[in-house]
């Protein structure tokens, strides 16, 4: 897994969008695992942008990672095409694979089911991240209603390992190597983790945010953007909860934007109370030493 990824580790640090800055992707793979551009909310050109700085900073692999139609912004494949990352990645559905390998792209598509996997590999994807119910962030899901969706890791890793030929990637409550240890175990060929990623000082998240981490439980929703999420379960997310039907996704998240507090949205995962803070070589060591042994 690691000669197919490039990096020196199979560890995938997850693309989060509006989160994750580039000089954290940066920082990951210069440790040793693979690090993501959440290019989602980026323009084209802001992808580019985000390139150059990443290959300015570290001269090992990297991944890209879009939103799957409708939710592709136009020229982004086209922009990805032009930067030639090591690894794209998508989510929410499926980006046709076939332009990205032409051009020596390995593509990663991301299931939250074992019938996901199956239409991915179909599609033609290099390998399969899947998306554990414990993971933070926005669902994958694309084929079945979110609520049919909600896999346990250790359910999800055996069952797409077994409906795919293609590596799985296991994504969603991972924080320390005995998690990745676990997931290996699972059938797993290499870890996904975002949250934990959010603890590290490269990251630039607030201390609010790792705070509400810790103090709330989490939840999957989709009140905040229109589209089903794991997020701390704060006060402000219980109100939009327990108000009108969201508007779709992603008009739900910028009618919210405008709202007072709306800043107190936290997405993580359900492991973020175990997560530690720690530098990004510090965390990435701690998952590889699942890996020797």
């Amino acid at each position: 897994m690691t000669s197919f990824l490039g990096s020196r580790w199979p560890i995938v640090q997850a693309p989060m969008a509006y989160v994750a800055p580039p000089s954290l992707a940066a920082a990951v793979s210069e440790a040793g695992g693979l690090g993501s551009i959440a290019a989602a909310a980026l323009s084209p050109d802001e992808l580019l942008e985000a390139v150059r700085e990443v290959r300015a900073a570290t001269s090992a692999p990297f991944a890209v990672n879009v939103f799957a139609p409708p939710y592709l912004a136009d020229g982004m494949v086209e922009a990805v095409l032009a930067a030639r990352p090591a690894v794209f990645s998508f989510t929410f559905g499926i980006v046709d694979p076939a332009p990205l390998r032409a051009a020596g792209i390995l593509v990663l598509g991301t299931a939250t089911t074992a019938e996901e996997a199956r239409a991915l590999e179909e599609a033609g994807v290099d390998a399969v991240v899947a998306q554990g119910a414990e993971a933070g962030g926005h669902r994958g899901t694309f084929l079945r209603p979110v609520e049919e969706s909600l896999v346990p890791l250790a359910e999800l890793v055996p069952s797409c390992a077994a409906a795919v030929s293609v590596p799985v990637v296991a994504a969603g409550g991972l924080v320390d190597a005995a998690d990745v240890r676990a997931a290996l175990e699972l059938g797993a060929a290499g870890v996904s983790a975002g949250t934990a990623f959010l603890f590290t000082p490269e990251s630039g998240t607030p201390r609010e945010w790792l705070a509400a981490l810790r103090t709330y439980e989490t939840v999957v929703t989709d009140a905040y953007t229109g589209r089903h999420a794991r997020a701390a379960r704060t006060p402000f997310l219980r109100s939009l909860m327990d108000g009108p039907p969201p508007l779709p996704f992603p008009e739900q998240r910028h009618a919210v934007a405008a709202m007072p507090d709306a800043e107190r949205f936290f997405l993580g995962g359900t492991s973020a109370p175990r997560a530690h803070e720690r530098t990004v070589a510090e965390l990435v060591a701690e998952f590889a030493s699942a890996f020797e042994g």
